[in-house]
């Protein structure tokens, strides 16, 4: 992708009513544009960053759990929630048909994939089953707030599972707080990130949540470093400590976080409101038990960007950078230095990596070297007149902000 043919641009101010670190840096450097409160629209460089982080997700929720993707209805018959008793939900969108009829917008999707499940499920054999979604959520939030961390509008994968016991549904769960975490590690943030307890509501003592420590969460968690795990501020009298060690409260410590994801049981309320049934072994009906798992594709990039910055600027772990390198071209009014950016930019694609080429010949070195730190794409390449006189480029890490001066040969080997 060459950055004069990118139909975005940086940004050197945005609105000052903007005050969360992640939207003001996505906006600068052109990830995302703000459309009104808490509903924002990605474009090029942000969709791919937040393709990578599906992929990954997506990747695990395959293999890993062997879950099968599909793609739900954004649009729910108000009448499912009402069968659920979840009609009253403050955050629902409602809207009506022309012709008649209540709808409201999905804010998550048990409503609409337990009759789903209905059609097709009949026998025991058929489960345990898990079935997952990436798309849009809608909630209609009193006071969006915190960029796009807390949205009206944003991606999410949800999973639900389908099981014929409790000891199958325990099981899967356990699995899944494992893949949670390999995400985690894998989105760049898993050294931050805690499974924390938290209340289970109707159906367990405990649902969990994955916890980010940053200074602007929301939540504030009580971490037990001989575990490694953490308990929620707004159960933690109930439990008076650790649930696993039984550190008692006093010996824990408390961080602020931002929540990355959750999952919990459901049991079989959703499955009783719909009259979900299946046959055991012997022949009897039973109702499916069913846990449900979420994480929040758009807030967790907006968690990474919390997470990892400094004052140049995003720095995007390699795993989510939204491409692999950032060739930078200096003096490029210059014909033997533009051809050798050029030649550079064929090679580095040849080997199947993925380039932003700031070939833009209108923009000052130092401008595109701002823009460069302030798009936070793992490595840069920068070419330049003074180094092309020796044949070498210069290779920087945005993480490390180390530079180191190479040939073109052992610049190729190394992004290899």
């Amino acid at each position: 992708m060459r950055v004069s043919k990118l139909f975005t641009r940086t940004k050197k101010e945005i609105n000052k009513e903007e005050t969360a670190l992640n939207a003001r840096l996505l906006l600068r450097a052109g990830y995302i544009n703000k459309e009104m409160a808490g509903v924002y629209s990605f474009l090029p460089l942000g969709l791919r960053v937040l393709n990578k982080i599906a992929n990954i997700v997506r990747e695990e929720m395959n293999i890993t759990l062997g879950a099968q993707e599909v793609l739900m209805s954004a649009l729910h018959p108000l009448k499912n929630y009402q069968l659920t008793k979840r009609d009253k939900i403050d955050v629902l969108f409602h809207t009506k048909l022309n012709g008649g009829g209540d709808l409201v917008m999905g804010q998550s999707h048990e409503e609409i994939v337990v009759p789903l499940f209905n059609q097709f499920l009949s026998s025991y054999k058929d489960l345990p089953c898990g079935i997952y979604q990436i798309q849009s959520k809608f909630r209609n939030e009193l006071r969006a707030k915190s960029g796009i961390l807390r949205g009206r509008e944003f991606l999410m994968k949800d999973l639900y599972s389908f099981h014929t016991s409790k000891e199958c549904f325990e099981e899967y769960y356990k699995k899944a707080k494992e893949v949670y975490l390999d995400i985690y590690q894998k989105l760049g943030i898993g050294e931050k990130t805690y499974l924390t307890f938290a209340s289970g509501g109707t159906f367990s003592k405990y649902s969990h949540e994955f916890q980010m420590l940053s200074e602007i969460g929301e939540d504030e968690i009580y971490i037990c470093d001989d575990c490694n795990v953490a308990v929620n501020k707004e159960i933690i009298d109930d439990v008076n400590g650790c649930p696993e060690c039984k550190k008692t409260k006093k010996e824990l410590r408390i961080e602020k976080a931002i929540e990355v994801g959750n999952i919990f049981p459901l049991g079989t309320r959703f499955s009783d409101a719909f009259n979900l049934k299946v046959k055991d072994k012997d022949g009897k009906d039973i109702a499916p038990i069913m846990g449900c798992y979420g994480i929040g594709i758009s807030r967790v990039m907006g968690s990474i960007v919390e997470a990892s910055n400094d004052e140049k600027g995003i720095i995007w772990p390699e795993e989510v950078s939204p491409f692999d390198v950032h060739l930078v071209g200096l003096n490029l009014d210059k014909k033997e230095v533009k051809q050798f950016a050029e030649d550079l930019y064929s090679k580095l694609e040849k080997e199947n990596k993925s380039v932003l080429y700031d070939d833009r010949e209108d923009v000052s070195g130092g401008f595109k070297l701002k823009d460069a730190d302030l798009m936070g794409i793992s490595k840069q390449i920068i070419v330049s007149e003074k180094l092309l006189e020796k044949n070498m480029v210069e290779y920087k890490t945005r993480k490390s902000g180390e530079t180191e001066i190479n040939t073109l040969e052992s610049i190729i080997d190394k992004i290899k």
